[in-house]
């Protein structure tokens, strides 16, 4: 039968028959009634004269999980294709991968399915590969994947909308388009019937294609994308949403792990420490030794019990809702996606820690549960356990308005509360607009701070402009935390690599930190550099800023008073870890040195075969500060290339004091392998300031090269490693 009309290889010419069967469906009862609609509506589409073809992916696109670029006319002939065109913030896509994942757990390329990923990116940060990388692991995303930077074949189909899925028939023709979120049913329809009808008339291939997953070279990671952070003020004790490894951390403040609930794997289960389970949680707040938890995939508020050690879930059935209202008790209230939490108080004078503020990112919209009775503004008393809407129409837009219910949000992901005077509000980072807001506490009223524009439609006003109100910009802000000292909010303006922060009284934003690359770096708040930081939090009275650098995999300290950063070390209890893996037996030898550590280039030193080479550690720590106690600080030798020079040697040692370093021996064998060559002394030191309010690790490599020689005297006094920290 001949294509109805003149057709284009865009989405458009797939909607008149598209919308025909959809109508059909609407009218069919059984299963079977639907399957031979969809199975006619194949029949009809592959019969066109001339199919609808898909371009061929543009030559020199960046791949991932594949192990050479992929050729819609080779490598995916002869398959049923899903193309999911994506940006890895938005949070519709972010909803979809679960059907993704189901699709790929029911059929694989041996049955001739194969889902591609296609990022086309709404912000510049997401054009970069290493940032779509980051993604990927942190999305378990295991099918082939391509940056799109250009949205060339966005444009070709002339796609409109994040998400969108265009399901392909073996010769790379277009068959169905899926426009948005919550279309799994018609998704596996779709698909599993195309699978069907092809393999019906031979033409699926089950050939398999070469996958070469990109987190399998990934070392592991005492954390993985820690999405916030929070301050336990009681305790000075940190609590990290560790979301890669889908677990919740409480940290002592030298970085000692105390808890770890949950994890490496993700899953939804209550009960005691060691059988619970959360899905990439995200936000997480402590008030009288119990956390709140945004668990954010799971659609779930989770409550842990640090005394009784159990978690319980208070809000959430463990499935993503598209209720707008709320009004149900907790665990009966269907929610979407929360990604930060907040522990405040209700209208009442007195601060009774009674509201869990929840940033609802999947309805664009503020939340509340009341821990006790209580009420909100603008509404009469409510019970305990009641969950429900307090701001936001659940349209995503970038709307302020005096009534709360008329506002609009654009994916809040992060909340901070100012309870006192003159502010008294929740300060939100609104991502998708580029915005920070406040929503006041007293009459629900959401106003604009800094960022975006004054059209509520427009969601692509970001950048990074420092200046006021809406004359600064942000890209794509994922965290806030108030300053009550100072009056400040800091941000984490988490596309841009920086933290800034805005004075409330005047709208004024500006760089506090960060280079605004993408990069690892620990140095003064100019030098240092991050990688999409997710969270941050206030502690030890307003002189510590916590910072959860989320693709960097640590937690960075910024001590607001010498404006120097830091690595907040996670040790594992009787272990030495340093910014990388926990370490094995073998392991323990050669911890990885953090990539912003000094790296010393010696000055080169003959030495004789035979002899004996000192190496005298001298470093100095700021003053005042002392070695912690408990954590031993460490010493190793290494030589890359020319590992002969550490036989029989001491590879490693402690150091066990400051005033009293040791000294590395190294005897130079009697038959040298080579006559150039280098050795390597890395340190790791565990020390707190003088108060103790502080604890980091510090690292430095020593590089000393050797020029060996018998006709000439080899050094005979002491190197000194010498470095002020």
């Amino acid at each position: 039968m001949a294509a109805p009309g003149a057709r284009g290889a865009s989405l458009s010419g797939l909607l008149p028959a598209q919308t025909s069967l959809e109508y059909a469906l609407l009218d069919a009862v059984t299963q079977q009634e639907k399957d031979e609609l969809v199975y006619q509506y194949l029949r009809k589409v592959d019969g066109w004269e001339r199919d609808l073809a898909v371009p061929e992916f543009p030559e020199g696109l960046e791949w991932l999980n594949t192990e050479e670029p992929l050729s819609v006319y080779k490598d995916l002939c002869g398959k049923v294709v899903v193309l999911d065109f994506f940006t890895y913030c938005c949070i519709n896509c972010i909803h979809v991968l679960p059907d993704l994942h189901a699709l790929e757990r029911r059929f694989s390329d041996k049955d001739g399915l194969l889902i591609v990923g296609v990022h086309s990116a709404k912000f510049p940060n997401e054009k970069v590969l290493d940032n779509i990388k980051s993604a990927v692991l942190r999305y378990d995303i295991t099918h082939p994947v391509v940056n799109d930077a250009d949205a060339s074949l966005w444009q070709e189909l002339e796609v409109s909308c994040w998400p969108t899925l265009v399901i392909l028939g073996p010769r790379g023709n277009m068959l169905f388009s899926l426009i948005g979120e919550g279309h799994k049913d018609k998704l596996f329809s779709y698909t599993s019937m195309a699978l069907k009808y092809y393999k019906d008339r031979g033409q699926i291939r089950d050939g398999k294609i070469g996958i070469k997953l990109f987190k399998e070279s990934l070392p592991p990671s005492p954390l993985l994308f820690p999405g916030k952070v929070t301050v336990d003020h009681a305790t000075g004790r940190l609590v990290v949403a560790d979301t890669g490894h889908h677990r919740i951390l409480v940290i002592q403040k030298n970085g000692q792990i105390q808890y770890s609930i949950g994890g490496p794997n993700p899953g939804r289960k209550d009960g005691m420490f060691s059988e619970s389970s959360f899905n990439s949680p995200q936000g997480v707040a402590i008030v009288n030794n119990v956390i709140y938890v945004a668990d954010t995939e799971n659609h779930l508020i989770r409550k842990v019990d640090l005394e009784a050690e159990k978690v319980s879930t208070v809000a959430g059935v463990g499935v993503q809702g598209t209720d707008t209202e709320g009004g149900e008790r907790g665990e009966k209230q269907p929610i979407s996606s929360p990604w930060d939490v907040v522990v405040g108080t209700s209208g009442s004078e007195v601060q009774r820690n009674d509201i869990l503020w929840i940033a609802m990112a999947g309805t664009h919209q503020i939340w509340a549960l009341l821990l006790d009775s209580g009420s909100l503004p603008k509404k009469s008393e409510l019970k305990k356990g009641t969950c429900l809407r307090f701001a936001g129409s659940g349209n995503e837009e970038n709307r302020n308005n005096a009534y709360p219910h008329k506002a609009g949000f654009a994916q809040p992901s992060g909340l901070s509360l100012a309870p006192e005077d003159p502010w008294s509000c929740l300060f939100v980072a609104d991502s998708e607009s580029s915005t920070v807001r406040s929503v006041s506490l007293k009459d629900g009223a959401v106003k604009h701070l800094v960022g975006g524009e004054r059209d509520p439609m427009n969601l692509f006003a970001f950048g990074d402009i420092d200046g006021a109100g809406i004359d600064a910009k942000l890209q794509h802000p994922l965290g806030v935390a108030w300053d009550q000292k100072r009056d400040l909010l800091y941000v984490a303006d988490s596309y841009n690599h920086k933290i800034k922060v805005v004075d409330p009284k005047t709208k004024v934003c500006t760089t506090l930190a960060g280079t605004g690359v993408a990069n690892n770096a620990v140095s003064s708040f100019v030098e240092s550099a991050f990688n999409e930081p997710g969270g941050l939090c206030v502690g030890e009275s307003g002189r510590l800023l916590y910072v959860a650098d989320t693709n960097n995999h640590q937690i960075k300290v910024m001590d607001l008073e010498t404006r120097t950063v830091s690595v907040l070390p996670i040790l594992k209890p009787g272990s030495v870890v340093v910014d990388g893996a926990f370490p094995t037996e073998k392991q323990k030898t050669v911890p990885k040195v953090p990539k912003a550590a000094p790296n010393i280039e010696l000055t080169p030193v003959a030495v004789r075969p035979g002899q004996t080479l000192q190496l005298k550690l001298k470093l100095d720590l700021p003053p005042g500060a002392k070695l912690t106690e408990g954590v031993t600080s460490c010493w190793f030798l290494t030589a890359e290339g020319n590992e002969w020079l550490l036989q029989e040697q001491i590879p490693s040692g402690d150091i066990e004091s400051i005033s009293s370093q040791p000294t590395i021996s190294l005897r130079i064998p009697a038959d040298c392998l080579s006559l150039e060559a280098v050795i390597s002394v890395s340190v790791f030191l565990y020390y707190c300031s003088a108060d103790s309010s502080a604890c980091m690790m510090k690292a430095i490599l020593f590089r000393q090269p050797l020029h060996i020689t018998d006709t000439q005297p080899g050094c005979g006094v002491p190197v000194e490693l010498t470095h002020v920290f």
